[in-house]
């Protein structure tokens, strides 16, 4: 059995490979229950929550698999040095159930969560994007650029975040990577002049207003994974087109499952998701349109990033 570290997993993948497998996963009726959440009490600290989950199908190449990531979250690692987050992905056979290979889960989530969003800007974004509008400065924030990038023919990268170092520091690592990219402090402003507008943050409060928007724009919402953190307010959602990347963000995360729950929107607002999109829902119907995409992370894109993996590497 191998374990495939960050490094190697950065070896084997790109972002428009990994975004074909992506659509043949949720084009081939992969399945994956919901995810399960259990909350695991720590003394002294905030309780801990390990989340499980579970997919499995078949892929092209890859044949029967299944796999399972368990992602533990302990608020009190910060305290000891240590990210908040730790992931671990097991892939397994979907024919004897035995252990492939196991991943680094932090570094696999990044690259699918990436590939997920541009996964739905191939059908979302204005077809000509060139600019791009990053908001947030985090881990994941280089990985959506290179991704929108990867779809679009992305001309110049705008990078705003809460602290300003931060989005200096993007801008110069995108930059040294042959982007043209810069930080902007005036968020509204920035706003304005994008084509496609990426949020990775965990902002309590929007970020994102609606009447700053403009026809045409679509915004990726990937990161308020909670019900307590919101990065676009209700207006931006009223003048969209909605899509969500699996059932679970009509009930998870911030955006839209907030905006349905306190009735800003209804069910019927969200006119699709991921597997619709790549099965042939229709898409962006019109140039001026507002198209918004809502990612809460899904089993499936897990299962199919690990899977290119372990056949990109010759599954040994």
């Amino acid at each position: 059995m191998r374990h495939f570290t960050a490094p190697e997993i950065d070896a084997a993948l790109d972002f428009p490979s990994l975004i074909d497998a992506l659509a043949e996963a949720f084009r081939g009726g992969f399945q994956a229950p919901a995810r399960s959440h259990h909350e695991i009490e720590r003394p002294g600290e905030a309780a801990a929550t390990m989340l499980l989950m579970p997919a499995w199908g078949r892929l092209g190449g890859a044949g029967d698999i299944l796999g399972v990531k368990i992602v533990n979250v302990f608020p009190g690692n910060g305290a000891r040095g240590l990210s908040a987050v730790q992931g671990l992905y097991a892939l397994q056979s979907g024919v004897t159930g035995a252990t492939l290979a196991t991943l680094d889960g932090t570094r696999l989530t990044l690259w699918r969560t990436a590939a997920a969003s541009a996964l739905a800007a191939r059908f979302l974004a204005p077809p000509r994007a060139r600019r791009l509008l990053m908001v947030g400065a985090g881990a994941l924030a280089p990985f959506l650029a290179r991704a929108h990038a990867s779809q679009r023919p992305i001309e110049h990268i705008a990078v705003w975040n809460h602290r300003p170092e931060g989005a200096r520091r993007l801008a110069a690592a995108l930059a040294a990577e042959g982007y043209d990219a810069r930080a902007v402090e005036n968020l509204p402003e920035a706003v304005a002049e994008a084509d496609i507008i990426a949020c990775a943050t965990l902002s309590p409060a929007p970020l994102i207003a609606g009447a700053w928007l403009k026809p045409g724009q679509h915004i990726d919402l990937v990161g308020a994974f909670s019900m307590h953190m919101r990065e676009a307010d209700d207006a931006a959602l009223k003048r969209a087109r909605i899509f969500v990347d699996a059932e679970g963000a009509l009930s998870e995360g911030g955006d839209v499952a907030i905006a349905l729950r306190s009735g800003a929107i209804v069910q019927a607002d969200v006119a699709g998701d991921l597997a619709s999109l790549v099965c042939g829902a229709p898409g962006r119907t019109a140039a001026d349109e507002i198209t918004l995409f809502k990612s809460v992370g899904a089993a499936i894109e897990d299962l199919a990033a690990a899977a290119l993996v372990w056949r990109r590497t010759g599954g040994n």
